[in-house]
This record gives C-alpha cells, structure tokens and sequence, in this order.
C-alpha cells in the first residue's frame, strides 16, 4: 500500500485536491429548493443504504413476532382441541345415559303392565365358544335367578338361562343353533318349533305344508315348551315356502333381538296371558265424530245427524261396503273390497195406473133379454204379506183397488111385466 502511494503520490494529491474542490463547491451551491447540493448527494448516496437496513429489519422483526403468535395460536387451538374432545365425551356420555334412562324407563313400565314377576338384568358379556349364542347378565341365583328361566325384552323373546351362578347367569339366545321354542300363529294358530340358525332370521320347524302360514304373520309363544310364557310375541314372518319334504320352511324375524341386548328381563313367576288379535304395539286409531253442518259455509245445508261433506259421504260409503262384506281395513292378506257394490239398489220403476174412472161417468151397457151366466161378485184387493221388510228397502207403493172390466159389471135383472 506504502509502495502504491509512494509511486502514485502526484495523482494522489490531485485526486484528493479535486475530491475537495468539488465537495466545497456543492457545499456553497442551492437547488432549486434552497437545498445545498452536497445534502442532495448525501441523501441520494444514503437512502438505498438505509432502504435495504430497513427492510432487513421490519422483516427480521415480523418473522419473530408472527412465530411468537403462532406458538400462541398452536397452544390456543391444542386447548380448544381437548376441550372439544372432552365435551364430544361428555355428550356421549349423556346420550348413553339418557337412552339407559329410557330403556330403564319401558323396562319398568313393561314390568308394571306384565302379568309375570320379573328382573332387570344388564349384559355384561360373550362367551368365547366357537358358534355359541351365549351372553353373560349381572344376575344370578342371589337375586333368585334359576337354570332354565325365560329372558325377554319389551319387544319379545330373548333367550333362556342354561347357568345360573351366585352373581352371574349364561343366556342361551333364540339364534343359537341348539334353541328351541313352542310357538304359535296369531291368525291361523298354526303350532311349530323354533328353531336357531345361528344369526337372524329363525326358523319354524314342524308346519306341514297344507297348513297356511302367511307373510308378515306374527308368531307367539305356546307355552308348550314349560319356559315362555304363553302370548309373548317373538317375531314377524318373513320368508314362508314349501321344503323338500313335506313340510313349509318359515322364517321369522326375531323381534327381541332388533334394538340390540343390553338390559333384559329375567322372568321368574310366568302368567300364561291369550294370545292378541293385532301385532305387538297396534293401537285402533280413534277419530271423532262428523262436525255439525254450518249453514255458512259453501256446501249445502244438511240435516241433523247428515254427513256435510263429499269426503264424509265417500267414507261412510267404505265403512258400509266393509261391512256388508265382513272386510277389516288395515288387516294384511285380507286384500280389498268390491268398491263397485250397490248398497241400495233402486227398484225398478213401475208403470202408472190409469186414473179411476168415478161411477156416475159409466155410460150404461145396452141389457141383453137373456142372461147366460150368473152376475159376479167385484173384485176387492188383497191386503200386503205380514213379513216385515228390509230397512234398507224403500217403502211399497200403496195398493189401490181398480175399478173392475167393462164384461164383468153386474147386469140388473129383466123386470117382469
């Protein structure tokens, strides 16, 4: 460096005597803004310097302060997380607790309305044999639970106890394979076994095939088997159709086993109860009576006790052609009606008499000398039969005695002379 500036000393000097030279004549001149032109350089020379600084921080500063944030925000959305967790939890833990609620609930009521004596029990678990339909229930024989009791729910049949232990029982379920059951139609009567085919539907052994098992039937228990009561339902039909033998192949949809097992119904004194003439749960739908007739209104003034509309009619029609033909609305297999029947046929319409002729307008019949036949009585009518009439059919006309012919008139004696 020494060397440089000894070698370059004379360019130096002029280098730097200029540098001066021009430094102070931009010191001494003005802009047009009054501004000293070495400040104009100066903050032209500085400004991208300090552009770039500035940058550099603002950029440096938003970058921690957004990662400071969102450190903030990660933790904020983790909490909100397992707060979010923790009511989905408790919601389900409610909406178990309201269902066990119901459930309790039906239980008890069925209890109260169940001629049986029975006990609540929860299914506490499976049995691990290979093809076994086996649960495990909280009662035993403390609670007065025996081998060979019915399990039953609200909705039908479960099962039957095959081990009883001091606090625990094994439940032999109606789809095990080994189960069977007295059973019986609710409209036909028809009597079977049913039987377990390892997972639903069961079946209905021992119906011969001439006897009529119709689709959506209910069947019941017998009480033949000495474990179910008689009159508890245990399913719908579903598949009915001739085997290869001679007897029918039915297959019931268990109903006690629809709303899956988690509280049952042990019973431990069975009343045998008649089996019911509609499905478990129908209820007859009861509907008032046709509303007075309005004279304000748009149809016609009706009489008391008349049907005021066309709809009340056309019911009241149905109602009547059900019954002249002993068909029950809403019973399955019973198909439909003849729509088309004539209630009140009208009679015949019959010719008009002819009007009475009054006696004093006869005209006289010329009188013959001689008499070939004795005079005879006139003609009286006959009263009406004695046999009631229908109260359907409309009233006879009544009867009027015509005047009798012209050639049966009696002919007065010839006076003597």
């Amino acid at each position: 460096m020494e060397i440089l500036l000894h070698r370059y000393r004379n360019l130096t000097v002029l280098l730097v005597a200029i540098l001066a030279q021009l430094v102070l004549l931009a010191y001494q001149v003005k802009s047009n803004g009054e501004v000293r032109l070495i400040r104009v350089w100066a903050v032209s020379a500085v400004t991208p310097l300090a552009r770039v600084i500035e940058t550099s921080r603002s950029g440096t500063v938003r970058f921690f302060r957004d990662y400071f944030v969102l450190l903030d925000v990660r933790d904020e959305n983790q909490r909100m997380k397992t707060d979010l967790d923790r009511i989905k939890m408790e919601n389900q833990y409610l909406r178990t607790e309201l269902s066990t609620a119901d459930r309790a609930r039906a239980l008890a009521m069925f209890q109260q309305q169940s001629p049986s004596k029975t006990i609540a029990a929860h299914v506490i678990g499976n049995t691990t044999g290979v093809g076994a339909k086996v649960v495990i229930i909280d009662r035993g024989t403390g609670s007065g639970v025996q081998k060979g009791m019915a399990v039953i729910t609200p909705d039908g049949i479960v099962g039957k106890v095959t081990g009883a232990y001091p606090t625990a029982s094994y439940v032999l379920l109606i789809t095990d394979p080994s189960f069977a059951a007295g059973v019986v139609s609710q409209k036909n009567r028809v009597r079977g076994t049913l039987k377990g085919q390892g997972d639903s539907p069961v079946m209905v052994d021992y119906v011969q095939n001439e006897q009529k098992v119709e689709l959506g039937e209910w069947f019941f228990t017998s009480g033949d088997d000495r474990i179910f009561p008689k009159g508890l339902p245990v399913g719908e039909v579903t598949v009915v159709r001739k085997g290869k033998s001679t007897q029918l192949e039915v297959f019931v949809n268990p109903s006690g086993l629809q709303n899956g097992l988690e509280e049952v119904l042990i019973v431990v004194e069975g009343v045998h109860a008649p089996i019911p003439e509609g499905p478990p749960g129908f209820q007859p739908v009861h509907m008032q009576d046709a509303p007075p007739a309005d004279n304000t209104s748009e149809a016609a003034p009706t009489q008391a006790g008349s049907l005021a509309t066309d709809a009340d009619r056309l019911v009241d029609r149905y109602r009547k052609i059900g019954a002249a033909e002993n068909h029950v609305y809403g019973e399955r297999g019973n198909g439909a009606p003849n729509y088309n029947l004539k209630l009140n046929p009208q009679p015949a319409p019959q010719p008009s008499p002819s009007p009475a002729v009054p006696p004093s307008q006869v005209s006289p019949l010329p009188v013959s000398p001689v008499q070939t036949s004795p005079p005879r009585a006139p003609v009286q009518a006959l009263p009406p039969p004695a046999s009631p009439m229908p109260a359907s059919a409309s009233p006879p006309l009544p009867l009027r005695a015509l005047p009798p012919p012209a050639s049966q008139l009696p002919v007065p004696a010839p006076k003597n002379p």
